[in-house]
């Protein structure tokens, strides 16, 4: 039971790390989609780009947050492997070379539940920036046909 405590603790500090770099992705598409001219191919994928890479880099937070937990728990002993680990579970991927003792094997499971919801997100908040610059660019060429 402690270890589900501990585990959905961990999950909520997530949570903010996701809001906190969907907050920042937002920010980031606002300020640099060019609004005076049209947008192009090229600037538009620049900044969907920068989008991800902001919310990768939540991802690999999260990871790293997890991996410190484990660490923590005594799991493992250097921060390679449990980042290794950690990021296995959060991808869902399941690999199985590396496995946790039985006393703390539930927080993979959490992990991994972890991820599908916090990359969800991310995935959300992509296709509503590669939307939005999608119809900014249709807009600006309707304008320039009308």
């Amino acid at each position: 039971m402690l270890n589900l405590i501990i585990g959905m603790g961990v999950m909520v500090i997530c949570l903010f790390v996701q809001a906190l770099l969907v907050v920042l992705s937002i920010g980031f598409y606002a300020r640099h989609r060019d609004p005076e001219s049209g947008p192009s191919f090229f600037s538009t994928l620049g900044v969907i780009s920068g989008v991800m890479l902001v919310l990768v880099m939540g991802n690999f937070i999260q990871i790293a947050i997890w991996a410190a937990l484990f660490i923590q728990l005594d799991e493992f002993t250097d921060f390679y492997t449990a980042f290794y680990h950690s990021a296995v579970n959060f991808a869902t991927l399941g690999y199985g070379d590396i496995v946790m003792s039985e006393e703390h094997r539930i927080l993979g499971p959490l992990q991994s539940v972890n991820g599908v919801l916090m990359v969800g997100v991310s995935t959300a908040v992509m296709m509503s920036s590669l939307q939005d610059a999608l119809r900014r660019i249709r807009e600006s060429r309707e304008g320039v046909e009308g």
